[in-house]
């Protein structure tokens, strides 16, 4: 199965769809992603249309819905949980400002103090 992520005019993924692998391969058995882009503008009557990848193999993260495609960066990017995380630009993943506790014990961020809280 491959996947394609529907983007909106401002490149924000708005859904994923998913494809048989016969879709996009070509007369010699190579994976052609517009054979992808043509069949889904021709059922869906257009859009924009970019393919993801499940393992993040290409285009850094697999697309979900609420995501945004950064065409500079050919990275599918979450949104951005808080204002005070920055974006990893190897991975296209947003980091805390500080590094998560690895004690083994559960924590979540708390936004206002910029630091992570033990959950009790």
């Amino acid at each position: 199965m491959v996947y394609f992520a529907r983007l909106d005019e401002n490149n924000n993924v708005i859904e994923v769809h998913t494809l048989n692998d016969s879709i996009i391969t070509d007369e010699n058995n190579i994976e052609q992603e517009q054979l992808g882009i043509d069949f889904l503008s021709g059922l869906y009557n257009g859009g924009w249309w970019k393919r993801s990848f499940k393992d993040g193999s290409s285009r850094k993260n697999h697309a979900n819905t609420g995501f945004s495609y950064d065409k500079h960066r050919n990275a599918f990017i979450p949104p951005q949980r808080f204002a005070s995380w920055t974006l990893n630009e190897s991975t296209c993943l947003w980091e805390a400002p500080v590094t998560y506790p690895d004690d083994g014990k559960e924590y979540h961020w708390n936004e206002a103090t910029t630091n992570w809280v033990e959950v009790t």
